[in-house]
């Protein structure tokens, strides 16, 4: 499998926490490719059956597509911790060097890795940190984008993206952050935010707001 299949695989994964469809708009915010080059990769992956492509539904991975996805995300969530516990990497420097580590993992090492780290749940983004028998909890699949204005949200998890880690760490909105929706600006416009921290007025991008993750609302009914 080529590493450009493998990165559509872990978008889809992040995206959806390997169950909720996405849509082609989703995964190219999330991986900065054009809209035309999506819809030809998701039809190649759904030939190859790993992903399930429903017109006007949405994109959702596989079992096969979900068990190749969830170990990649495990070995690179692993090894992202790893450098950042250990190393003290920042959370912005990580995922170049996990991206090239994981396809050197046997999961033999994988299993000594997760032994080694305690069994950590998160990697330092955020993410779910799949079992090695490749269960996961769904975790977040709220998108800031998608908080209404008024709401007060916190921050559960960001996409793993160089370029918004680095763009979040400059703006000073970190993991479990509080923020209070002031707007959202019309035309794909920025997310204007308050953190309640210290109550500064921030603009999120509209691509950011996309690949932002946030709890549930208080008062959601099951």
């Amino acid at each position: 499998m080529t590493p450009m299949k493998e990165d559509y695989l872990k978008i889809i994964f992040e995206l959806g926490s390997g169950e909720k469809q996405v849509t082609n708009k989703q995964i190219s915010l999330g991986l900065g490719i054009a809209a035309g080059s999506v819809t030809e990769m998701v039809a190649k992956l759904d030939d190859e059956g790993l992903v399930a492509h429903e017109p006007y539904a949405g994109i959702s991975l596989t079992p096969a597509g979900k068990k190749y996805a969830a170990e990649l995300v495990r070995k690179h969530r692993l090894w992202e911790t790893f450098m950042v516990d250990k190393l003290g990497y920042s959370v912005a420097d990580v995922h170049s060097e996990a991206e090239v580590l994981e396809h050197q993992t046997s999961d033999r090492l994988a299993t000594a890795l997760d032994d080694f780290l305690g069994h950590p749940h998160n990697c330092p983004h955020g993410g779910v940190i799949p079992s090695a028998a490749g269960e996961f909890d769904k975790g977040s699949q709220r998108l800031l984008a998608d908080a209404a204005d008024g709401e007060t949200v916190t921050i559960e998890r960001f996409l793993d993206n160089h370029e918004l880690l680095t763009y979040l760490n400059e703006l000073g909105i970190k993991l479990n952050e509080q923020l209070e929706i002031i707007k959202h600006e019309p035309f794909e416009g920025p997310l204007v935010v308050k953190r309640l921290s210290d109550g500064a007025e921030l603009n999120v991008s509209f691509k950011a707001a996309h690949n932002i993750f946030i709890g549930e609302p208080a008062n959601k009914k099951d």
